[in-house]
């Protein structure tokens, strides 16, 4: 499939709908609309869409259709059967076996079982991802109530010896189910042959809509229902049926059994072709799953020494969908389970992708990609003729595309950082007044009685496409260290490593001169910096200033009764990641921009008139983080007002919709152990308090009197979302209350 000149390869995530199935599911867009439940003549003529696509699914699974179940995806479907039949059958035994392979929809399953209570034995797979009967037979024991093994993994396109291993669980009379959803249509799904007793599909992997499933339950085998209501679907799963969808899905099945031959035929000629263009201009590259017993669309494919997100990223950018790993895996650097299970090293799986091609693809556009392909590989591992000044249309290299990360989401967890410094020795020096010890913004050595000197640094990934933006958040970043600890910048130094054989010099010269203009705005000079070469982009400085020693603020010091205050709206890293996705409007990107580049620099000086018991900034630790800093071995708590926070426009909305950075999630983990939720604080809301922030406002206590005061001045000063949002309790624990 191919739309304005980019390349879709990733059907394995999810396919386009097929049009003929789109013509079927027309008529019950505004004509048929009756319940398939009501007995007059409208919720006939949907009784008989649904019945019809019973049929065609069973015609498609070779069985009957009173033993198919329309639910609305391979999720549910996968729930049903694995959670359905564990209950139904508990009074027998407590022993499920799954693999170390399968799809989140039926591990996490799996996990939520073992909680109830349920033993879970995950089967090992070998170098080919492959399940061995033996070790199935091995795990069986008198407890052994349910077998589930997936037909053909989505990852590596590797199939399992269903057959076998179903014949093995009839052996024992065990239940065994099979997850079909990437094997429908790609490859013969006939439940006889497959001796399986309960199956499941997802419409939207085979050009049916998304939103609709089906788990085939053969006759006798009865799960206990898992969503309860009416007795829809033979009182197995209650709900008005979706008769749109399930009519497509049925008009999708019959399609995939006429048409099955020719599609698979197209479908493995691709894939040859494909693989066969990669490795003949990449050798060293590495295919992973089984040679011959995997789907005949998919290519998992390692390229050594490179990164993943990178590389897909890159690809991307010159119009190739594909995918790394997984299509339901979150934006992370973690290595994919299913290849860790496959026991790939980490040098080849870090750099593995995988391409998927469907019906619509042309033997055309899988040349294009593989010119495409190489041509970005080759591009990545060694010198590029690419770095000039002239005739650059910055917007053809967004900065965001080629890095895995986004700013000061991108710091290592906290919890993990913590252990790392714990057992390193702390400098003994009696004019150290900031040092290791502490988790301030910047160290603090005493020069004279009068005269302090700050240093900090600080450099991440881009947040923003922009290249000139990218400085000036940057640089704003970095400069808010030496404000939150009350000092006055005096100059800078730049931290630069640029991916020279990917971009061209002109976006280092752009990202200097947003960074320049940004410390002239502080009033200072940059002096200079160091410069290397990375695989992906990051800028930042390390900035020099003076404080008087005994005016030094440090993010310690808070006092009971103190109020707290924050400059800047949070969700910074929320919205940079729906940005990254191409999901902001722009609006909502000019005001993220300007948020992050907006200095501290008049606040601090603001906040120099009053007597502040403690400060700091937030960044990538998130609110909850660097609260948790102020308050941590002490006998404090913080009272947090969650209503007060101020946040930035549609962040709620993107958080709850998934749009998390990893560096969000981690944080959330950390938090779990200091935080306090009232039960009213939505899991969105705890989500934004823990987000990972990039170029954040500063975060200071002080007295009630005094913070009443500070508030119009901050607002007079363009900190307009400046608010009082808590408030510092004694005799407590160091916990933060949010309520």
């Amino acid at each position: 499939m191919e739309e304005n000149g980019k390349i879709y390869l990733d059907y394995n995530a999810t396919t386009p709908l097929d049009p003929a199935v789109a013509e079927t599911m027309k008529p019950f867009l505004f004509g048929t609309f009756g319940n398939p439940s009501s007995s007059h003549w409208f919720g006939a003529q949907a009784k008989k869409a649904v019945e019809k696509a019973r049929l065609q699914v069973a015609g498609f699974l070779n069985c009957s259709p009173s033993e198919i179940v329309f639910t609305s995806g391979g999720t549910e479907s996968n729930n049903l059967a694995l959670k359905g039949a564990a209950y139904s059958l508990r009074q027998k035994g407590n022993h499920i076996i799954t693999s170390q392979v399968e799809h989140p929809a039926v591990t996490e399953v799996c996990r939520f079982l073992e909680n109830e209570g349920f033993r879970i034995t995950w089967l090992p797979v070998d170098e080919f991802g492959m399940v061995h009967p033996k070790d199935l037979k091995k795990a069986i024991t008198p407890q052994t109530i349910l077998i589930s093994i997936m037909h053909a993994n989505n990852e590596t396109g590797t199939l399992q010896p269903i057959e076998e291993l179903a014949a093995i669980a009839k052996k024992h009379d065990i239940l065994f189910h099979t997850d079909a959803a990437q094997s429908a249509g790609k490859i013969p799904v006939d439940v006889k042959q497959l001796n399986a007793d309960m199956l499941s599909l997802a419409g939207h992997k085979f050009y049916a809509p998304k939103g609709v499933g089906v788990l085939y339950i053969r006759s006798g085998c009865k799960p206990l229902k898992i969503q309860h209501g009416a007795d829809h679907e033979q009182n197995l799963r209650a709900g008005t049926e979706n008769i749109m969808e399930i009519a497509g899905m049925g008009k999708a099945c019959e399609i995939a059994k006429n048409k099955f031959d020719e599609t698979r035929s197209h479908l493995l000629s691709l894939r040859k072709q494909l693989e066969q263009g990669i490795l003949r201009k990449l050798p060293h590259a590495k295919i992973n799953g089984h040679p011959d017993k995997r789907l005949p669309n998919t290519l998992n494919i390692s390229f050594p020494n490179m990164e993943a997100n990178l590389l897909l990223s890159a690809l991307e950018a010159k119009g190739i969908a594909a995918s790394a790993g997984a299509a339901c895996h979150s934006e992370s650097a973690n290595i994919s389970p299913v290849l860790s299970a496959m026991h790939i090293p980490l040098e080849i799986a870090m750099g593995t992708l995988r391409f998927s091609m469907g019906k619509f693809n042309t033997p055309g556009q899988i040349d294009k990609a593989i010119e495409i392909i190489t041509e970005t590989v080759t591009e990545l591992q060694t010198e590029s003729p690419g770095n000039f000044f002239n005739g650059v249309n910055l917007k053809d290299f967004p900065l965001t595309r080629f890095t895995q990360g986004l700013g000061c989401a991108c710091k290592m967890k906290p919890q993990v950082l913590e252990k790392i410094l714990a057992d390193l020795p702390v400098p003994v020096d009696p004019n150290i007044l900031v040092g290791s010890d502490t988790s301030d913004d910047a160290a603090v050595m005493k020069l004279s009685d009068v005269l302090a000197a700050v240093v900090t640094v600080d450099f991440f990934t881009p947040v923003v496409d922009d290249p000139s933006s990218f400085g000036a958040i940057a640089a704003a970043n970095a400069l808010s260290d030496i404000y939150a600890m009350g000092a006055k910048p005096l100059f800078a130094l730049n931290i630069v490593a640029f991916p020279s054989t990917r971009l061209p010099y002109v976006i280092l010269q752009e990202i200097l001169r947003g960074a320049q203009a940004k410390v002239q705005e502080a009033g200072i000079p940059i002096l200079g910096g160091h410069t290397i070469d990375d695989i992906e982009p990051k800028f930042g400085m390390c900035v020099i200033g003076t404080v008087h020693p005994r005016k030094v603020l440090r993010n310690r010091g808070a006092k009971p009764g103190d109020l707290l205050i924050l400059t800047k709206p949070i969700g910074t890293g929320i919205l940079c990641t729906a940005m990254k996705r191409k999901l902001l409007d722009s609006g909502t990107e000019k005001t993220l921009t300007e948020t992050m580049s907006l200095l501290n620099k008049q606040a601090a000086e603001i906040l120099s008139g009053y007597d502040i018991s403690a400060c700091t900034d937030v960044t990538g630790f998130g609110l909850a983080g660097h609260l948790h800093e102020m308050i941590r071995g002490t006998n404090l708590d913080i009272s947090l007002n969650a209503n007060n926070i101020p946040i930035l426009s549609d962040a709620e909305q993107f958080a709850a919709a998934g749009i998390v950075p990893g560096g969000t999630k981690n944080n959330m983990e950390f938090a779990a152990g200091f935080t306090a939720w009232n039960n009213r604080i939505s899991d969105v809301l705890r989500t934004l308090i823990c987000d990972a922030q990039t170029s954040g406002g500063l975060l200071f206590t002080l007295d009630e009197k005094s913070a009443t005061s500070i508030l119009p001045e901050l607002h007079q000063a363009g900190y307009s979302h400046a608010a009082i949002i808590g408030k510092v309790m004694g005799n407590g624990e160091g916990k933060i209350v949010v309520d």
